[in-house]
């Protein structure tokens, strides 16, 4: 069975137009209010990666190819028959107050317990990564724990502001939470969004900045990658990802990225990981993807370059958001691991709703 990446009909018509809002590069006629000229990724304009790379292609050829190849196949029982979920424990991850653990929600949101504190990144609860819920990519497997179910979140870690990232009613569900909102901390650029959607609880963290929350340190890290929510924004919010330091014991989520020296940098800032969360989907096309998504590959490499003693694969199995079946990121993982003679269980593809209990 076969379906187009397009939508037929109507919304085929409208998702290279939503798809534009959240990929697609254009001038920023605005100037940056956080601009430090002292700082080489800010410019007057907004932010820029720290190392060169090649120019993204065009939007517009990739779509029209897109168009040409008809789409990704399907299997004639769905994705969910090839995507593997598990039984999530909400109770325990609800009553959790002592134990360290991690769990996948989905997409690149990760839930993480450490020293007491309930920690997501990137929460993206809704059926569509889109502006709006009637096009664009839609979830294929279900969200592995309910967003009613989930412990109270202290802390949410916004890595930049794509839809699939920065989900509005994602955010506004966890700031209208039982016991009060957690504390958003966000790229700096970004924090106006939240005051305009009367979100206050929030902080703006530049690269390499740090903070700390009862106990444990929060640092934004850099990344390979870009921002847009809008037709009039382009990179005037940062992006990046976060590390999680709790009395030693390190986690590192790197938002989205492509590959880049930025990873030796984190590698020798802080010596070593304990666990990662790497992105390993929506990497196809090479030609067009490459500078702002890592294939498995590059994760591998990524993995190796902070020196994590062990890594799940994040950003993959939830939405077609690119080129590459939905299904084929675990397997290019099993064979970067295997090129590299590293054993598999360092770096795995986990089932929506897994959870590590350290």
């Amino acid at each position: 069975m076969k379906t187009s990446l397009l939508m037929p009909n109507l919304r085929r018509r409208y998702l290279p137009f939503l798809a534009l809002l959240t990929l697609a590069g254009c001038i920023n006629m605005s100037s940056n209010p956080n601009y430090n000229p002292a700082k080489k990724h800010h410019t007057p304009e907004g932010f820029k990666n720290n190392y060169a790379h090649d120019a993204p292609g065009s939007f517009w050829k990739w779509q029209y190819e897109r168009w040409q190849a008809g789409g990704v196949s399907v299997p004639a029982a769905g994705w969910a028959s090839v995507i593997t979920s598990a039984q999530p424990d909400v109770a325990f991850l609800q009553s959790n107050r002592s134990a360290r653990s991690i769990s996948w929600l989905g997409h690149a949101a990760v839930l993480v317990q450490t020293n007491g504190l309930n920690i997501v990144t990137d929460p993206m609860f809704s059926e569509r990564a889109a502006p709006v819920q009637f096009a664009g990519p839609k979830r294929l497997i279900p969200l592995a724990i309910p967003a009613a179910q989930l412990p109270r979140i202290d802390l949410a870690l916004i890595s930049h502001n794509h839809y699939d990232h920065l989900d509005k009613a994602s955010v506004l569900a966890l700031n209208a939470q039982a016991g009060g909102p957690p504390l958003f901390i966000v790229p700096l650029g970004l924090k106006a969004w939240f005051a305009n959607e009367g979100i206050s609880n929030v902080r703006e963290l530049d690269w390499w900045d740090s903070m700390e929350h009862k106990g444990v340190a929060i640092h934004f890290v850099p990344a390979q990658h870009w921002s847009k929510r809008t037709l009039a924004d382009a990179n005037r919010s940062l992006w990046g990802g976060f590390v999680i330091d709790d009395r030693g014991w390190k986690f590192l989520y790197t938002g989205d990225t492509g590959y880049s020296q930025d990873f030796k940098d984190i590698g020798a800032k802080f010596g070593s990981i304990d666990f990662a969360a790497i992105p390993i989907g929506a990497y196809a096309p090479r030609w067009f993807m490459k500078t702002q998504h890592c294939d498995p590959t590059e994760a591998v490499q990524i993995m190796q370059d902070v020196n994590a003693k062990e890594a799940m694969g994040v950003h993959w199995g939830t939405f077609i958001m690119t080129d590459e079946p939905l299904d084929e990121p675990p397997k290019l993982l099993t064979e970067a691991l295997k090129a590299k003679q590293i054993p598999a269980a360092q770096f795995r593809a986990w089932a929506h709703g897994e959870t590590k209990r350290f």
